[in-house]
């Protein structure tokens, strides 16, 4: 039985759904085309008035026994199906356009909080949402249909384009630029100072370091989206430069004048040093460590955990480390390891008594 939840809860048909999704619906009567669905699930957990999907057939045992209104396929998968079809070349792309029109988070409220700050100065579009609590200097635009979500902090001279939203708790720090239908996650700092210092040579100074002024900004182009925690550096001189559809995962470091290409994803808790360029199309899985100063070409994929040490010419899928190990073989292969070099002259010893 079909249980509807209250408004502002969005309800679709799967005949509508279908039409959506450029989806062909397949039913065992026509009757279901009316079947009236009120949000997505897995395939174990979905009840009769939701929609779920199958994007990998490894897990075709679980369509068997589910219990959803209609599934999200592919065609060869659909024979396999004990309910209704919503048949897509793309079942996972299908998937996540769907999600869009049941997502449960409340629509921003139009309008400026009265507790923000905000200078009187800045120029602000049309249907802007500014939350409890932001603060917002001098000489800042911002465009149509922005939200700048609770206690986000705006620095000076900022410019932020269209349709961009700050979820709460975010920092755009002074002259940052951010393009148009940008989504920058909570706790993120934009254009903060890097880790750019000069040794002082003498021991008669006060201190050890002397600080570089960072005279550079952050420009993020379009549809980028950015994880929480995240943290972008200005650069030193030049810009620090994130082309249009890049998504960044949480907790990732990009330091300062980096450049990355247009399409690159990067997952969490990577680390990127100052000065280092990655083209387009690349895919940085998590905990990658990539030192300053190197290029990485187009097309590049680097798996998780990898340390990139020096530039990489060509599109490809890269690697570095071991895997995991009992302890007991970890140790001995990093005793094997240090032997490696002994090794090493021992074989070039016999090789020239040949």
């Amino acid at each position: 039985m079909n249980i509807e939840p209250e408004k502002p809860y969005p309800i679709y048909t799967l005949y509508e759904i279908a039409e959506l999704l450029g989806a062909v619906l397949k039913v065992s009567n026509e009757s279901d085309n009316d079947i009236r669905i009120v949000g997505l699930a897995s395939l174990t957990s979905a009840s009769d008035n939701r929609v779920s999907f199958l994007a990998n057939s490894k897990y075709r045992s679980q369509l068997a026994s589910t219990a959803a209104a209609a599934v999200i396929l592919s065609d060869d998968d659909a024979l396999f199906s004990p309910v209704a079809c919503l048949i897509h070349e793309d079942p996972y792309l299908a998937y996540a356009k769907l999600s869009h029109y049941f997502n449960p988070r409340p629509k921003a409220v139009i309008g400026i909080h009265p507790s923000a700050v905000i200078a009187s100065n800045v120029k602000i579009g049309d249907n802007v949402s500014i939350g409890p609590g932001v603060v917002i200097l001098d000489h800042v635009f911002i465009g149509d249909n922005v939200v700048i979500s609770s206690n986000s902090v705006v620095e000076s001279a900022v410019t932020i384009g269209d349709d961009v939203t700050l979820m709460p708790n975010v920092t755009l720090n002074f002259g940052v630029k951010i393009g148009n239908e940008v989504i920058i996650q909570s706790g993120s700092v934009i254009g903060a100072d890097g880790f750019g210092y000069a040794p002082l040579a003498s021991l008669s100074e006060p201190h050890a370091w002397q600080k570089i002024a960072h005279c550079g900004s952050v420009v993020i182009g379009d549809r980028v989206e950015i994880g929480a925690n995240t943290t972008i550096d200005r650069g030193v001189l030049d810009d620090t430069l994130i082309a249009s559809d890049v998504i960044i995962d949480n907790q990732v470091h990009i330091a300062h004048n980096v450049s990355i290409g247009s399409g690159t994803a990067i997952a969490g808790c990577t680390g990127i040093a100052g000065s280092t360029t990655i083209g387009e199309d690349c895919r940085i899985a998590g905990g990658v460590g990539i030192t300053g100063h190197i290029s990485i070409a187009d097309g590049v994929s680097i798996l998780s955990m990898t340390r990139v040490t020096r530039s990489i010419k060509q599109a490809g899928t890269f690697a570095s480390g071991t895997s995991m190990q009992t302890v007991t073989k970890w140790r001995k292969s990093a005793a094997r390891l240090n032997q490696l070099d002994e090794l090493h002259k021992r074989v070039k010893a016999l090789e020239s008594q040949k």
